[in-house]
């Protein structure tokens, strides 16, 4: 019997990795290991994602990827499981600083000591083993692998070049500032990853479970659906459920941004992640831990980072090269100008050269960006916004033409019977109540509500639901047909077309239109001020696609303030016409979707970005979109919009800001304008500068 491959996903941690560089050779390399489909490397969560083609692989990639892992970074530890510990302990910490403060203090010894010249050398070469000897030797291990174009290399190059010209202090302090900079640089990186992990750190450690022995302290793992559990003042909610019991303010703002407590009692939905305030609820649970909304959150943040923007692409493409190129450019002018510029003098364009070496690490582009995408993903996760990935977040910074669904999306999904037109309106009733009997849509629901008896389901036969149109069904031995316009067309039925505004659906019992219902349907609040900020935002075209009537299309576009608006539509007709408006896009714009149905999945997956209810919309639209709003508030997509516009201003300030400063040391370098110490200040403080830039994201994000 042949043996089924089965493909997996497997996490390795990285812990203490901070290397850009070493991060995407990581990932490079783990990528080419037999049977990995693909390897991605999220540096601030230090994880490293495995796609494995055939699960009886995974032991031998595992211990592959590890060996790799540490063949690059010898300092880092590889576990299978995750750990909120940020950065090192802090003895080991300390440990490390030690040489460093030695060499620092034998440097300053050197310095001021006024001793002989062989004893000055042998000083200022203590003073440099203690301070860079981890970097000299990284180098030389990494050099025997054929790995040369890391900091390691460069910045040791760069400092024993600088004593064979006789530079001593210029060589040790260089190194010096290097160590410090990289110090400030794993703390700021760490900063971030605090910040990250607090977002996300909303995962409950355990459920109260009512069993018939007593309430029990379970994991929320361990609890089924329609398990009870009971959540006291001050404790998390575990798991999504409905309170059958007890009442209760809930803090949600870790899921949905929103601040004001939310009053919650019998018959309420509550989310895992909120916390009771001051009361104690009886929750039945509704859904495994697994398909909780706290978890999608969790998952949907973490793995966000694996799914790169463009520009993240790009300047992972551009590290590549940049550095082996300067490092070429600097040989160059070492060697050229004193062989063909008379009078050149080879230590004072070796020195030139040097610069160019300290200067040439990119690492400030490569841990800042997606730095800045992560920080701009966990920020709109504060606000309850979930964007599944960098590309996505980038998407929505040019936004230009924003699509909508009616029902549900930009109107609350509440339908009330608002008017019959019926010759019998109780007969017209009774006949619609009982074809609508097995529907669970909300205007089948509103129906039934606005019928003062209850369907007979034994009267009922040849059920026939078809999509878009209506309900055929036999009632009492006699035909019925419930639906729209279209419907009646379609089956040769003849009616007069209602002119009341909102969703109409016309009965006919033994091919006679009996008349017909008019279903009302509320705005959302917020609805019409997020269209309005969206123009503000610079939006060109604001759109709504629906399966309504014209008349109730054309009434909610009115009261919106929407463009335009398209009724009537089956979900292959949205998918049509929004490649139609996803044609008229000029330039770099995008278009988005904002949806909450089954039948908006197609939608939501051929837009530039699908956005959907998170609360009320069905899994397959929230499984198909790219950003999910936690709140089903309209208002949150011109605030994703911000969120992201923030993350890209920030992302190009980086990019300008590190490539102008290198850019401009480079050239004073060759002219032998710039000295060392502004090499310094290219290579860590510019690193340092932009990983502090990037995490105003977050913070900006918080407030």
């Amino acid at each position: 019997m042949q043996t089924v491959k089965k493909q997996t996903e497997r996490e390795v941690y990285l812990r203490g990795l901070n290397c850009a560089d070493c991060a995407r050779k990581i990932e490079e390399a783990a990528s080419k290991i037999d049977s990995v489909h693909s390897a991605s490397i999220n540096l601030l969560t230090q994880r490293l994602t495995l796609t494995i083609s055939n699960e009886y692989d995974v032991p031998r990639v595992l211990r592959q990827a590890a060996k790799i892992a540490h063949s690059i970074e010898p300092d880092i530890q590889v576990t299978y499981k995750e750990e909120h510990q940020i950065g090192e302990p802090k003895k080991k910490r300390m440990l490390s600083y030690t040489p460093i403060s030695i060499g620092t203090a034998v440097f300053a010894v050197a310095l001021f000591s006024g001793a002989a010249n062989i004893l000055l050398l042998l000083l200022y070469l203590a003073a440099y083993m203690l301070i860079g000897g981890k970097v000299v030797f990284r180098a030389l291990k990494n050099i025997t692998k054929g790995k040369i174009f890391d900091e390691n290399f460069l910045m040791s190059l760069a400092t024993v070049s600088a004593f064979f010209i006789g530079e001593y202090p210029e060589g040790v302090a260089v190194m010096l500032f290097y160590q410090i900079g990289e110090l400030f640089q794993d703390a700021a990186v760490n900063r971030s990853r605090r910040s990250i992990i607090a977002l996300m750190d909303i995962r409950p450690d355990y459920a109260n479970l009512k069993t018939s022995k007593g309430t029990q302290r379970v994991s929320p793992e361990e609890v089924s659906i329609d398990d009870v559990i009971v959540v006291r003042p001050g404790e998390r909610v575990p798991l999504d459920g409905i309170v059958i019991d007890g009442a209760s303010a809930l803090d949600t703002s870790a899921l949905t941004g929103e601040s004001v407590p939310r009053d919650v009692e019998a018959g309420s939905e509550v989310l895992a992640g909120s916390i009771s305030q001051n009361g104690l609820l009886t929750i039945r649970v509704t859904k495994m831990f697994g398909e909780s909304t706290l978890c999608k959150i969790f998952t949907l943040v973490q793995t966000a980072g694996s799914k790169k923007a463009p520009t993240e692409a790009f300047i992972s493409r551009f590290s590549r090269y940049y550095t082996p190129t300067v490092l070429f450019a600097a040989l160059a002018l070492a060697m050229i100008p004193p062989v063909l510029v008379p009078g050149a003098v080879f230590s004072d364009w070796l020195h030139r050269a040097l610069v160019f070496l300290v200067v040439s690490c990119p690492c400030a582009l490569v841990i800042s960006i997606p730095l800045s995408f992560f920080g701009g993903i966990g920020g709109a996760s504060k606000n309850g916004i979930l964007i599944k990935g960098g590309s996505f977040l980038e998407a929505l910074s040019r936004v230009e033409m924003a699509v909508f669904d009616k029902t549900g999306t930009l109107t609350r999904g509440v339908f009330k019977v608002s008017y019959i037109a019926a010759d019998d309106p109780e007969k017209l009733l009774y006949y619609a109540a009982h074809a609508e009997y097995a529907s669970t849509h909300p205007i089948a629901i509103s129906i039934r509500q606005a019928y003062k008896g209850k369907a007979d389901e034994r009267l009922i036969s040849n059920y026939i639901e078809k999509a878009g149109l209506g309900i055929s069904v036999t009632v009492d031995g006699k035909r019925v047909l419930a639906g729209n316009a279209r419907f009646m067309e379609n089956e040769h039925i003849k009616f007069k077309a209602a002119q009341e505004p909102g969703t109409v659906v016309y009965v006919a019992a033994g091919g006679k239109l009996l008349g017909y219902i008019v279903i009302s349907d509320e705005p959302r609040e917020g609805s019409a001020a997020a269209l309005k900020e969206l123009r503000k935002l610079g939006v060109k075209k604001t759109v709504m696609l629906t399966g309504d009537s014209q008349q109730a299309g054309q009434a909610a576009a009115v009261e919106l303030g929407l463009d335009a608006v398209y009724t009537e539509l089956l979900p292959h007709h949205k998918v049509e016409k929004l490649e139609e408006l996803d044609n008229q896009k000029t330039g770099k714009g995008t278009l988005i979707f904002v949806g909450d149905g089954i039948n908006d999945a197609p939608v939501l997956a051929r837009a530039d970005v699908g956005i959907a209810m998170g609360g009320a919309g069905s899994d397959a639209a929230i499984e198909a979109a790219d950003v999910v709003l936690m709140t089903d508030e309209p208002d949150k997509v011109p605030t994703a919009i911000r969120i992201a516009r923030k993350t890209r201003r920030i992302v190009i300030q980086n990019i300008v800001f590190t490539l102008s400063v290198k850019g401009m040391i480079l050239i004073l370098g060759a002219f032998g304008i710039a000295t060392m110490w502004e090499a310094v200040f290219g290579d860590v403080g510019v690193a340092l500068i932009a990983i502090l830039n990037a995490t105003r994201v977050i913070r900006t994000m918080n407030k």
